[in-house]
């Protein structure tokens, strides 16, 4: 199915009622957990997986896009009212989105961070449409070494980038690799890892892993550290409008944060966080208005909104092509792709083209309905930030519960998410990051298979993934990702003593 063609069966697919519907749903969740500090998108998406069990893949799958991407509009009314970021991608906005509250001019940050989120987001979107499709046809011929390969490549990304140390990140990764081989083994048919217990020979859900590390562990980790300070929301005051002259300043840095959103997005170690203070900086080297930067120019929140949407739009690209998630969020999303028996890669375009298209189409839909939300309703989501915390934590634990519970009605699953959960607590407490564990636990055991064929094909030969160029490729860019940091301290250090 061509470009053009998908994208308007897709169109077809997400104008239906129960579509439009649920996209308006993920994207007015979104746009809430992006505004309540220490609720994010992953932690959302957990929580609505074990609830979508029966909802029609493509519905839920749309829903869950507009949690992720709402998110990060949400985000920028914490920041700026409350100058505490709603998400990491949403820091860079906190350093002149909230000097212009203090400055009475919250209406003004508030339109051009929706307005360039929407630019972003749409501009994002039509190259999603136009690259997603020659990336997926590549991806086709991939064979057991290279889809081994690409494997490695997101174990190595996954662990090395997210969070402040390669080793935790690997650890938290081999957690899940253990997690992910128990039950029977798919090619012999033995039981591994069980210690006897019969509700372990299925294996274990991975959406009870999801919730449990991310909504119940999140949760907990939040609620222990709770600050005792009084935290001060900022009044909007004036007009909830830009003027002539704000949205001449905004508009080059809207395309300049797209532009250098887009491309991090769609790398193996990318992420929003990076493109997001590069933006910010570049804003400020530029920056000829009358506000200085540090007492709340426009363009240091224009600029970091545009980057932060562009890259998590263009993240889709690795997540529906490769399957590779690039962020903790996109490992959600790909759990609730699993959670339907589909599996993200090069032939989803094949297999599952009505609800790629459909989903890309929803993008579209979901910027305008984020763009309306959020300009008419921006006092409404600032009062938001008044719900006592005990009470939303005590919520998300609830919900959390009877999701798990009414998966299978299993006693057991229950007791995994309690164990899952404190998991996740105790490993926010050391500082290690939670999304690598459920990484390993998703891809764990297909890299298991594909090294198995790819070792079969080769006669137990392992060199067939050095002799062919994309899996030799694809390992030397993962070893690339570990050994770089590290060169660079040492280069660093060097530099210093001398």
């Amino acid at each position: 199915m061509g470009g053009l063609d998908g994208l308007a069966g897709g169109f077809a697919i997400a104008f239906t009622a129960a579509n439009l519907a649920w996209a308006f749903v993920g994207c007015l969740l979104g746009t809430a957990v992006g505004v309540l500090p220490g609720v994010g998108p992953a932690v959302t998406i957990a929580l609505l997986l074990p609830l979508t069990t029966q909802l029609e893949a493509t519905s839920a799958l749309i829903m869950f896009c507009g949690v992720y991407y709402g998110a990060m509009y949400g985000g920028s009314t914490t920041s700026i009212l409350l100058n505490s970021p709603g998400e990491s991608a949403s820091i860079a906005t906190t350093l002149e989105g909230n000097a212009m509250a203090r400055r009475g001019r919250a209406g003004a940050a508030l339109a051009t961070a929706a307005i360039g989120s929407f630019v972003a987001g749409t501009v994002s979107t039509v190259l999603v449409t136009l690259v997603a499709p020659p990336v997926a046809e590549w991806g086709l011929s991939f064979g057991p070494p290279e889809k081994f390969a690409l494997m490695v490549l997101a174990f190595m990304t996954i662990s090395a980038v997210l969070g402040h140390s390669a080793l935790r990140g690997f650890a938290s990764l081999f957690v899940g690799l253990f997690i992910g081989l128990i039950g029977t083994d798919v090619m012999s048919g033995q039981i591994r890892f069980a210690l006897g217990l019969q509700e372990l020979y299925d294996g274990i859900d991975v959406v009870v892993v999801a919730v449990g590390l991310f909504a119940v562990g999140e949760t907990l980790h939040v609620a222990s550290h709770e600050r005792r300070v009084v935290e001060t929301v900022e009044r909007i005051r004036g007009s909830l409008w830009m003027s002539g002259r704000d949205f001449r300043r905004s508009v080059g840095p809207w395309l300049r944060g797209t532009a250098i959103g887009f491309p991090f997005g769609t790398m193996p170690a990318g992420g929003a966080e990076i493109p997001t203070f590069l933006s910010y900086a570049t804003e400020k080297r530029l920056c000829k208005g009358p506000d200085r930067f540090g007492e709340g120019a426009i363009e240091g929140v224009a600029g970091p909104e545009a980057a932060n949407n562009a890259s998590v739009t263009a993240a889709l690209i690795p997540l529906l092509t490769l399957g590779l998630p690039t962020s903790a969020t996109a490992a959600i999303i790909l759990t609730g792709f699993q959670q339907y028996g589909i599996q993200p890669g090069p032939l989803l375009f094949a297999t599952q083209a009505d609800l790629v298209w459909a989903l890309i189409a929803s993008l579209y839909l979901g910027n305008v309905m984020l763009l309306v939300l959020n300009r008419p309703m921006a006092g409404v989501w600032a009062k938001l930030l008044t719900i006592p915390r005990p009470m939303l934590y005590a919520g998300i634990v609830v919900f959390a519960t009877i999701g798990a519970y009414g998966m299978r009605n299993s006693w057991f699953d229950l007791f995994l998410l309690l164990l899952f959960g404190l998991l996740g607590y105790a490993m926010k407490r050391s500082d290690i990051p939670v999304a690598p564990c459920l990484v390993g636990m998703i891809l764990g055991p297909r890299a298991d298979t594909e090294l198995r064929r790819a070792l079969q094909i080769s006669q137990s030969d392992f060199s067939v993934f050095l002799t062919r160029p994309i899996s030799a490729a694809l390992l030397a860019f993962a070893v690339l990702l570990v050994a770089a940091p590290v060169l660079v301290r040492r280069h660093n250090a060097r530099r210093g003593r001398a």
